[in-house]
């Protein structure tokens, strides 16, 4: 058997899986089978201290197993087939096009946040703007593929539209304000790379992988990213059957409703750091013991301005333009949760 067969074969079996795999969810959502679990507060009282975080693991487990193989398959997917020469080509200026393709392509960038700070840094080495560039920061975190797709699954479809909405807005709006700061500026100056005339004369013809090494690549990836976010997903699982079964709802519905649970689920949601989908079951917990629907999209919206991220980013881009993005985005996960509040009737 020459090679060219064993490639063809082994792109279709990687096709097939992918199909299946697209295939399952379909089914899934044919059959109205629910992705989320199914157990309630109430439903830990019958269990031991040391028997909850089993049941609940169970219970999610069995639910969820097919979205989070679809999720991580779509991120990998993504982002290998998606045109990353064109998308930093293009975002070097500050001009409409440069942060509708750092708005619309972030969400392609399913990545977890250690790799965020690097895939930033090197947007900007590129010659990105930096107004762009923030965008693209803020972006990614908020509204990529894997967190909306577990957003719509586990909570409902209306907060994930109006996550991705909110998060589009006060991502551009950030790189918009940043791009117009001094100290913005200055930052888009160090990193922009100077043109070599000469250079433009001249052509890379790219060449692509076959579609096999492609599909491994991108199959890869999903397991990379599978294996950076798991772990702490379980971590994340397990404290939220603690207070699913633990905390009392009626502290819940004292301290996130209304216009001071909008406040501290900014604060709680984005600063102290959820690490990544950890943030939608621990958030639909909350929802089950009484938090609001505007406090719940404030805490998801935090997911940008985490504080081990400020941290690194500031290696890159320096305190100023940290706290001012930080600062917007906490401002506008206030506004925005209010809002949804008065337009829900929630608040």
């Amino acid at each position: 058997m020459n090679g060219k067969i064993v490639r063809m074969i082994r792109t279709a079996l990687l096709l097939a899986f992918v199909f299946l795999v697209i295939s399952l969810l379909v089914y899934s959502r044919i059959k109205a089978y629910s992705l989320a679990p199914t157990m309630k507060p109430e439903d830990f009282s019958k269990y031991a201290w040391y028997e909850i975080p089993i049941y609940y693991l169970w219970d999610y487990f069995s639910h969820a197993w097919i979205c989070l193989l679809f999720a991580f398959t779509a991120a990998g997917l993504v982002y290998e087939f998606s045109p990353k020469e064109a998308i930093t080509k293009y975002m070097g200026s500050s001009k409409v096009l440069g942060y509708a393709i750092g708005a619309g392509f972030a969400p392609l960038f399913t990545v977890c946040s250690c790799t965020m700070v690097p895939l930033f840094a090197g947007i900007l080495y590129t010659g990105a703007g930096i107004g762009p560039a923030i965008t693209f920061l803020l972006m990614a975190p908020a509204a990529n593929i894997l967190t909306i797709l577990i957003t719509g699954e586990f909570i409902s479809w209306e907060i994930a539209g109006v996550r991705i909405l909110v998060s589009l807005i006060t991502a551009v709006l950030a790189g918009i304000i940043i791009s117009k700061t001094l100290w913005g500026r200055n930052v888009e100056k160090e990193y922009q790379i100077a043109q070599n005339p000469a250079d433009d004369q001249q052509t890379v013809e790219i060449v692509k992988p076959p579609l096999d090494e492609r599909l491994i690549s991108a199959l890869k990836f999903g397991g990379y990213l599978a294996k950076q976010i798991l772990p702490y997903f379980l971590i994340g699982l397990v404290a939220v059957s603690y207070v699913n079964a633990y905390l009392p709802q009626e502290i819940v519905e004292g301290y996130f409703t209304g216009f001071t649970g909008v406040l501290l689920a900014s604060v709680i949601g984005g600063p102290l750091y959820t690490p990544t989908l950890v943030e939608v079951v621990l958030g639909r917990a909350l929802l089950d013991l009484g938090m609001s629907k505007d406090a719940l999209l404030s805490w998801l919206m935090g997911q940008p301005y985490d504080i081990p991220n400020m941290v690194a980013i500031s290696r890159v881009v320096r305190w100023k333009v940290v706290l001012t993005y930080a600062l917007i985005a906490w401002s506008c996960s206030v506004t925005f949760g209010l809002l949804y509040g008065f337009a829900s009737g929630s608040l």
